[in-house]
């Protein structure tokens, strides 16, 4: 079976770019394109040349590299059909149930919207890993700028559904601002515990907290947890459907 390199790296001011390359076909991808200086230098870094450019959704700070790396590169761009008149340079939109081959690796897409209203993410399945942008973030989740706390929830289940050894990359380094947060929402989690010493002895080495594993959310992620008795009894929302508890879980961390 086909072996994909993975390589992230920082850039702007907290976000994360990230290369897939597969060595037996030739081509590399970069998941959204921040800055296209710094996607550039990654390449180099690497000794890879840009084929492909998967885009998650239509925000500056994950397209700004767009244009200059199709110029330079002539690679392909794809990206959610649901904007496809937001994101530049596309080529290939791609939508729900959708599979975008990537050398020998098949990309499948999920529509996850809540953070934007055409917001999708990348599950490779073969590789066991999925690139979900800006809808879940380590111990977090985008903000609704564009969708109902219904719609974030129905797509962070979905993502929640996938092997639970699926690895997760995220588009933003805010794991210990999440942290923090979480610890009000469900103090008592052990494993929430032992998560926040190793995410601040990570962060003081300046090392990033990301990747993670949907297991590792699962157990301690609160927006995935609003079924946890801990939570709901915490929140006076005890019975409640998810999708509310969920919602009341992104207004305080809003507020927050």
């Amino acid at each position: 079976m086909a072996e994909l390199e993975i390589y992230q790296f920082p850039c702007l001011s907290d976000n994360y770019g990230v290369l897939i390359h597969d060595p037996a076909a030739h081509v590399t991808a970069a998941i959204d394109a921040p800055d296209a200086d710094a996607v550039q230098q990654a390449l180099q870094e690497k000794g890879w040349t840009l084929t492909h450019i998967l885009n998650t959704h239509y925000h500056a700070d994950h397209t700004g590299g767009n244009k200059a790396l199709k110029s330079d590169t002539g690679c392909k761009i794809a990206g959610p059909a649901g904007e496809a008149g937001k994101i530049p340079g596309l080529d290939d939109p791609v939508g729900e149930g959708d599979i975008y081959q990537f050398g020998n690796f098949e990309v499948r897409i999920l529509e996850t919207p809540g953070h934007t209203a055409g917001h999708i993410s990348y599950w490779l399945p073969d590789a066991a890993v999925a690139f979900v942008g800006d809808t879940l973030f380590a111990l977090g989740c985008g903000r609704l700028f564009e969708g109902s706390a219904e719609t974030m929830w129905t797509s962070l289940s979905k993502i929640a559904a996938l092997p639970p050894e699926t690895t997760i990359y995220c588009g933003h380094e805010y794991t210990l601002a999440n942290a923090q947060f979480a610890m009000t929402v469900e103090p008592d989690n052990a494993a929430l515990q032992v998560r926040i010493g190793e995410i601040r002895a990570l962060r003081q080495k300046d090392e990033p907290t990301l990747p993670t594993t949907l297991q590792l959310e699962l157990d301690t992620n609160p927006f995935l947890r609003p079924s946890s008795p801990e939570i709901q009894k915490r929140l006076g929302m005890e019975g409640r459907p998810d999708w509310e508890i969920f919602g009341e879980i992104r207004q305080r961390k809003d507020r927050a």
